[in-house]
């Protein structure tokens, strides 16, 4: 027998299939309050287009009591379906999580194909992975998803197969048949990750011992995070006016002006609102690379109209990861895409990062507004650092070059026996000094007060 006919299996990435758009407008939902209705659609638009939809029609309509048999009335149903027809409607998009038998019955109803939001967003996540990993976590979660659907994803789980010989007897449905190999095809990519894991879970113990913090970009999807990471480290990751528009992190170095130091820079997965609860568990051992980060930045399209109900996803997935409260404190916000703001937004942008110590305004696409926040980095990264004063005698240049390389030397003088410093480190660099020079350090923290 061949394996499971999957709907999902049938990419609708990089096709041309026309669409119908509908945010359904739920009056008792909670997901979503606080969204105006229209910038909802035209995010749903924006993941339609993502994959290559064409998009004929695309509206909000209010729903006052969702039927648990096909969610709109049947007035509704009936009314769409003569737009699907007149307009010869190939893929309905539905911005919700859409129960099994009312994906069913709709497509039923309107003879053709239908598709919630977790299966919209599921879709572009597996044309966007490109790493192993990516594609393991898709896959793993399309089959979570796909399972629990097998009730509309088969015409033929009306037949059985026979028994061994003669004994007869009903044997096992095509759906049982399904579900179970579904569930073998789980367990093997499970296997595979755990793998993947492991190695990953190598690499960034590996970092961890690199004398470099890391700081981690975090934002809602196409809020700009690619594009400054391309700003600040001149690497040419995809970044376009696109929803996820990158998937898989990348990671640069990245030297930090003034501070005389060094950062990497890693490039998260963008966050969404409603986004599948079998993306966050599948992508979220990606995720955690945000709690292994020294600094986390959080980039907001500050232009967007839901610009600050999109903050409150992004800080709930962080919540979710396990990013406390301390640390989203030490949080730095970015208010990006100022070049297109006019001149009143601008005002109350600026009035707003006065207000708020760890934030700045800017524009990744132009580069205008980066010195602050290439400031405020170095103040975060730094804000554990101490002052050790010392001296170095003139033929110890590889500990000179070193401490160059890892601190920030506030004060250097040098005579005729030694190189006397002040030097600014971390924690860990201290403590590598320490070894490097087999004596304890004398601490000077004073000397950063003075310096800042």
């Amino acid at each position: 027998m061949s394996g499971p006919e999957i709907d999902l299996d049938k990419k609708l990435s990089g096709g041309t299939g026309r669409a119908l758009i509908v945010h359904p407008q739920l009056k008792t939902a909670t997901a979503g309050a606080g969204r105006l209705p229209h910038a909802q659609l035209a995010e749903a638009e924006g993941l339609a287009h993502a994959i290559g939809l064409d998009v004929r029609i695309a509206e909000v309509i209010a729903v006052n009591r969702p039927r648990p048999a096909t969610l709109f009335g049947t007035g509704k149903v009936e009314e769409l379906g003569l737009v699907i027809r007149a307009e010869d409607i190939e893929v309905a998009v539905l911005d919700t999580a859409l129960s099994p038998i009312q994906q069913r019955n709709l497509e039923r109803a309107w003879n053709c194909k239908v598709i919630d939001r977790t299966g919209l967003i599921l879709e572009i996540f597996a044309d966007r992975a490109h790493t192993k990993e990516g594609r393991l976590q898709v896959e793993l979660a399309q089959l979570t998803y796909q399972r629990s659907r097998l009730v509309r994803s088969w015409t033929h789980l009306e037949r059985q197969r026979g028994g061994i010989g003669t004994v007869g007897g009903p044997g096992e449905t095509q759906i049982e048949a399904d579900r179970r190999m579904i569930d073998d095809r789980v367990v093997a990519l499970r296997r595979q990750l755990e793998a993947v894991v492991r190695t990953r879970e190598l690499h960034r113990k590996n970092r961890a011992e690199v004398p470099y913090p890391i700081v981690a970009l975090v934002g809602y999807t196409n809020a700009g995070k690619s594009t400054l990471f391309n700003q600040l480290t001149g690497a040419a990751v995809m970044a376009e006016d696109q929803l996820f528009a990158t998937l898989d992190p990348t990671m640069r170095a990245v030297d930090i002006p003034g501070r005389g130091g060094r950062i990497i820079l890693s490039d998260t997965v963008g966050f969404v609102s409603a986004l599948p609860t079998q993306l966050v568990a599948a992508f979220r051992a990606t995720l955690e690379e945000v709690l292994g980060a020294d600094v986390i930045v959080h980039v907001r399209d500050i232009v967007h109209p839901d610009s600050e109900a999109q903050k409150q996803d992004v800080l709930s997935v962080l919540s979710d990861l396990g990013v406390d409260d301390a640390r989203r404190e030490g949080m730095i916000e970015v208010y990006n895409k100022i070049d297109q703001a006019d001149d009143e937004a601008r005002r109350r942008i600026a009035n707003l990062v006065d207000r708020t110590p760890l934030a700045t305004a800017l524009s990744a696409l132009s580069g205008e507004g980066m010195d602050r926040l290439l400031t405020l980095i170095g103040r975060q990264v730094g804000r554990n650092d101490r002052a050790v004063r010392l001296a170095l005698p003139h033929q110890d240049g590889a500990t000179l070059a070193w401490l160059y390389q890892v601190g920030e030397v506030i004060e250097r003088r040098d005579d005729e026996q030694s190189v006397w410093l002040v030097v600014r480190l971390d924690a860990a660099n201290g403590g590598r000094l320490e070894k490097r020079l087999g004596r304890s350090l004398d601490w000077a923290d004073e000397e950063i007060k003075a310096a800042e």
